[in-house]
């Protein structure tokens, strides 16, 4: 035992090192992996890399991820995401916090069809920000709820993380994917809960109410809601019906994108091309992640320290919550320095063994997995959404971390409640496609 903590905290060493060096992450996890096969084991790592590399990426359910992420892309550099945003405004005018609310809905709504949390939030805070500024609402809390709840774009399926977590976990993409919903609308009320807790007690921080609107002129704005709302649908119905896979439903997506825009004559060639190029380097890079972590796993196996330490860590006889209790910590210090995707690859293969050794479903640990990947994106100094909001506001990104704190504990109350309530995440996917043998 004492022979493999050697072993891993020297691995552990050199990823760290490389890291702080400014060494690709894929590059890390590749050096990482060579180095623990031709210092630690008999194998030819040369074999091993590329059979690691060649079946990561050679796989039909990863082909969903370029799908979802070119579905964001395209409702990002269109029109489309403005039209929901004003769809949504006029229900809320007599809520507590009344447009506020909005970033939440709209994080939603977008975060749905994107898949992306830095593309929700960087869409929905182009288009209410403005608007919220110009009519006087608060802007530190405009700016911590839109940090925080353009991670719903990761949450709420389809997601791109979820396909990577799946992927990485062997699991059901659509059993996640349906995992996903209840998790996310309890986060969406969690975030409107304190925005509306927040303009009762500030009461003289909150604009008064636009003049009352005709319920027939709510539905004629509510129409901006249509196409995108049809999308959502769809994609979800053929999803849960089975009659199209994870990554066919990508496909629909991007057509279903594709006409809508054009429809609205929001569609150029301009937009369709820098899209398709966003979608490329996004893919691409976290396609080099999947495979330098995929060759980092195969030493993982070959080294044996993933089985010692779920070994290990059975023989202590944590508690379920004594063990979920450690892994928040751990992941709460991964995300100060690492993007989500990259959590979940380096953790997986050592991970993974030991939920599952603890009697955890991967399904339920796929969405805790997400929730504390959203925390990530909060966390300074290398949060996403930190970065997006500093680029469109001006202001640092500390500055916006501390805006987001509120909202921060209502992505930890999330985790507490799942975590105490597990078929909050697994009721649907079971009522849906039956338990799991």
């Amino acid at each position: 035992m004492l022979e493999t903590l050697f072993m891993g905290a020297l691995l552990l060493a050199i990823m760290l090192l490389l890291l702080a060096g400014g060494v690709w992450i894929a590059m890390t996890l590749a050096i990482v992996g060579w180095v623990g096969q031709a210092f630690f084991t008999n194998t030819l790592p040369g074999k091993n890399l590329f059979s690691a590399f060649w079946e990561s990426n050679a796989s039909w359910e990863l082909a969903a991820l370029p799908l979802f992420i070119w579905m964001g892309e395209i409702l990002f550099r269109t029109k489309l995401s403005e039209e929901m945003f004003e769809g949504l405004r006029p229900w809320l005018n007599r809520v507590p916090g009344r447009l506020m609310h909005t970033t939440i809905l709209g994080c939603g709504v977008f975060g749905s069809v994107s898949g992306s949390s830095a593309a929700t939030c960087a869409t929905i805070a182009k288009v209410a920000l403005p608007e919220l500024k110009r009519r006087g609402y608060n802007e530190k809390l405009a700016i911590g709820s839109l940090a925080t709840a353009g991670t719903l774009g990761i949450l709420i399926p389809p997601s791109i993380t979820m396909v990577v977590y799946a992927v990485a976990a062997d699991a059901s993409i659509i059993r996640i994917f349906l995992a996903g919903f209840l998790p996310g609308f309890l986060l969406m009320l969690l975030f409107s809960g304190y925005i509306g807790w927040w303009s009762l007690r500030h009461p003289d921080q909150v604009p008064p109410a636009d003049p009352p609107t005709t319920f027939m002129e709510k539905i004629r704005l509510s129409g901006n809601l249509i196409p995108c709302a049809l999308l959502i649908v769809f994609i979800v119905w053929v999803l849960v019906a089975g009659w199209a896979t994870a990554t066919e439903c990508a496909a629909f997506g991007v057509l279903g994108s594709l006409a809508i825009a054009a429809y609205g004559k929001s569609l150029t060639w301009q937009n369709f091309k820098d899209g398709l190029m966003g979608a490329t380097r996004t893919s691409c890079m976290i396609m080099f992640i999947l495979a330098g972590a995929a060759f980092l796993t195969k030493t993982m196996a070959f080294t044996g320290i993933p089985r010692e330490l779920a070994e290990w860590v059975d023989s202590m006889h944590l508690s379920p919550y004594a063990l979920i209790g450690a892994l928040v910590v751990v992941y709460l210090v991964l995300g100060t320095a690492l993007d989500g995707i990259s959590m979940i690859v380096l953790t997986s293969a050592v991970v993974l063994p030991m939920i599952q050794k603890a009697g955890f479903d991967l399904v339920w640990f796929g969405i805790f997995v997400v929730l504390l990947v959203e925390i990530a994106e909060v966390t300074p100094p290398v949060g996403f959404n930190l970065f997006v909001l500093q680029n469109m506001t001006g202001k640092d990104s500390n500055v916006i971390a501390k805006a987001a704190i509120p909202f921060f504990f209502c992505l930890v109350l999330c985790i507490a409640l799942i975590t105490l309530f597990p078929s909050i995440v697994t009721i649907l996917p079971d009522l849906v496609m039956g338990k799991e043998r």
